[in-house]
């Protein structure tokens, strides 16, 4: 399995950054017919996204698999990467929690959504979002000691047995995991619920005054904008949902059975890898989602591609000229 995980995670970083790099220049460009609010959001999850890849694939993953022994293997050095790549982890699920209340707030709350769905709410949210994560990361730092020590040198990262025992440890444990991600979880199935309620309930009463068939009614503009933000939404957070739920399932079975993962049989520790690859994977998929659901997203990117190309051919006719 170790050489099947070796090749994946090459591949899933050869993919991660160019996608996600694609999805923030596009967004940012504001040209998708997305709101600024959603927009900021989208490229807010993509960035998140794109530290994730660069710190837990690239800095761990790939090191670990392709460069063992460089620098990066030093304690203080991977203490700092684990810090990082937490939290922006921690940044990539909360900013898609905050993602689905906006779209919750833009469909079912009109009162509201004046004062909340604007760019300076967006902006706050989002600063706020990653400044609380990253300060509630910071203690991780502290939970690591050497694993080995080569010529007085720390090298490698193993928790110190005080972070299973003490109980400040223990509870910070269990905090880390529900902030990321359980309560996200029952948070997006919940904005989610209500959505569905909404609209269903808004759909019925549309269609009984305006009298229109369910054909018809599909040619309602308001109907359509209301289609589109759902598709948006629930592809987003129902991807979410899925390829955390191994991840999930995993620590409810770590805390049920209080086995040590380092003492996983070998069925316990597939299914604790897969966990983590779906978990991983979750971090390459908006960009695509984008591009199926969303037209104008696709046509960007065709002239995103098509730009170098039509750069160099106009560059080679001047000069033949």
């Amino acid at each position: 399995m170790q050489y099947g995980l070796k090749i994946y995670y090459a591949i899933l970083a050869l993919i991660g950054v160019p996608v996600n790099l694609l999805g923030i220049v596009i967004l940012s460009r504001g040209k998708c017919g997305l709101s600024t609010c959603t927009t900021r959001y989208l490229v807010a999850m993509a960035t998140a996204d794109l530290l994730v890849i660069v710190t837990e694939v690239i800095l761990w993953r790939i090191n670990y698999y392709y460069f063992p022994g460089s620098f990066l293997e030093l304690t203080p050095v991977c203490s700092a990467t684990d810090v990082l790549l937490r939290a922006a982890t921690d940044c990539s699920v909360w900013f898609t929690v905050t993602f689905t209340f906006d779209r919750f707030v833009a469909i079912c709350c009109h009162k509201l959504k004046a004062k909340y769905c604007t760019k300076k709410t967006s902006s706050a949210f989002l600063a706020a979002t990653t400044v609380l994560f990253c300060l509630k990361n910071i203690p991780q730092y502290f939970t690591y000691q050497p694993w080995i020590i080569i010529n007085n040198v720390p090298r490698l990262c193993s928790r110190k047995p005080i972070y299973y025992t003490e109980p400040g440890w223990v509870a910070f444990g269990w905090l880390d995991r529900v902030l990321t991600p359980l309560f996200p979880f029952f948070l997006i199935l919940l904005h989610n619920v209500l959505t569905v309620r909404h609209i269903l309930i808004a759909s019925h009463v549309r269609k009984g005054l305006r009298g229109q068939s369910t054909r018809e009614n599909s040619g309602d503009p308001e109907m359509e904008n209301r289609r589109k933000s759902m598709i948006l939404l629930f592809t987003i957070s129902g991807t979410f949902i899925v390829l955390w739920l191994v991840y999930v399932i995993e620590f409810f079975y770590y805390n049920v059975k209080r086995i040590n993962p380092w003492e996983y049989s070998d069925s316990e520790y597939v299914f604790k890898e897969v966990g983590w690859i779906l978990r991983n994977l979750s971090c390459c998929t908006n960009t695509f989602i984008y591009g199926v659901t969303q037209s104008k997203f696709r046509e960007q990117v065709l002239c995103t591609v098509r730009y170098p190309v039509t750069s160099i051919v106009q560059l080679i006719n001047k000069k033949n000229m």
